[in-house]
């Protein structure tokens, strides 16, 4: 038996602890061509994080930055918190950012309903 679902306040809270701890995250796109240059051309991301019984779904506008341009201070936390620099590399890297426009996030299908908790950029109450 599942675990009632949670209040969209307690998925909020669940989602922005994994944003702040998580290192790794999915990134769709198109089957047919490279992540980075999809990235690029659609100017758009869907993301997942987490497992198929506790996901975190974000789609949003990407941002596009050299190897030598991400804002201020990031690329060095990124480092940091990743153990991996992609500027000490020898083939060319790119840094993506992605602007969340809508996030959705379940565990079981009693969670289904309600997954929304932001839409249009805003989080919903």
């Amino acid at each position: 038996m599942s675990a009632p679902p949670r209040s969209r306040a307690q998925r909020r809270d669940d989602t922005e602890h994994r944003l702040a701890h998580d290192i790794d995250v999915w990134v769709a796109t198109p089957v047919d061509s490279p992540t980075g240059r999809n990235l690029t051309a659609t100017g758009t991301a869907r993301l997942a994080l987490g497992t198929s019984r506790d996901v975190t779904m974000i789609e949003g506008a990407v941002q596009t930055f050299e190897i030598d341009e991400p804002p201020s201070g990031q690329a060095d936390r990124i480092a940091a918190r990743t153990d991996f620099d992609p500027r000490e590399q020898s083939a060319p890297y790119n840094w993506f950012r992605i602007v969340p426009h809508r996030i959705q996030v379940w565990r079981e299908s009693n969670e289904l309903r309600g997954r929304d908790l932001m839409r249009e950029s805003v989080w919903l109450d």
